[in-house]
């Protein structure tokens, strides 16, 4: 049995949880999770730091396997568990396509929304850096700004059919969605990007989203 370390609540544990949804991989019948990270501990542990030296989660187990990095899990995870392909595309065009999403949510997209995301939501009031928190914000507004021109050709970032680079995208799209709402006197207003938004309710509608991805900002205390 596979064993996930992570909890629930991180957006790079919510990744591998989606997939593994999509893969009608059942947590306790399919793989064992952990809860890790945070006040959960156990990301600092010896035996843990053996597995994952980053010291992070998700850290997937699968027989003699070991692998930490969310998006790295999700290739092996598509490639091991849906050869065929019934899940996600397995043409290499489609592949190609959703790996340069997957690429640019973690080096481009995330890095900005994760400033605005820990700012409000980790740091206290008494230490936020509001012009880091302000210029993340209006960043990831450029940058879904960008996604949304893209979805104009077609259903999901990759073609027509939903596929792993979708996954990590929407994530960061719910967590943009709910700073603006959650922290309207602290952040500029979202625009409102018409295929984006498209996009996002059909994610809702036709994935398992809403069985992962269910997400409440609480600010952090002063």
């Amino acid at each position: 049995m596979m064993r996930l370390w992570g909890r629930k609540s991180s957006i790079n544990v919510q990744k591998v949880l989606w997939c593994l949804t999509e893969l009608q991989r059942q947590e306790q019948r399919d793989f064992e999770r952990i809860d890790a990270g945070l006040h959960f501990g156990i990301n600092t542990t010896p035996d843990y730091l053996k597995l994952n030296p980053n010291g992070l989660v998700p850290t997937l187990q699968d027989g003699q396997l070991t692998l930490w990095e969310s998006n790295s899990i999700l290739r092996y995870l598509a490639r091991t568990y849906d050869a065929a392909g019934t899940f996600f595309p397995s043409d290499n065009l489609s592949q190609a396509n959703s790996d340069k999403w997957l690429d640019w949510q973690m080096s481009t997209l995330w890095p900005a929304l994760r400033l605005p995301f820990l700012g409000l939501t980790r740091v206290p009031e008494a230490e936020r850096n509001y012009a880091a928190i302000s210029k993340g914000f209006a960043d990831t507004h450029q940058y879904l700004g960008m996604l949304n021109t893209c979805l104009q050709q077609h259903a999901f970032c990759s073609g027509e059919r939903f596929n792993l680079g979708d996954i990590p995208l929407a994530l960061c799209v719910n967590r943009w969605i709910l700073l603006a709402e959650t922290f309207p006197e602290k952040l500029s207003a979202r625009p409102h990007y018409a295929h984006l938004e498209k996009w996002f309710k059909r994610i809702q509608a036709e994935t398992q989203f809403a069985t992962i991805a269910e997400t409440q900002l609480v600010a952090s205390k002063p």
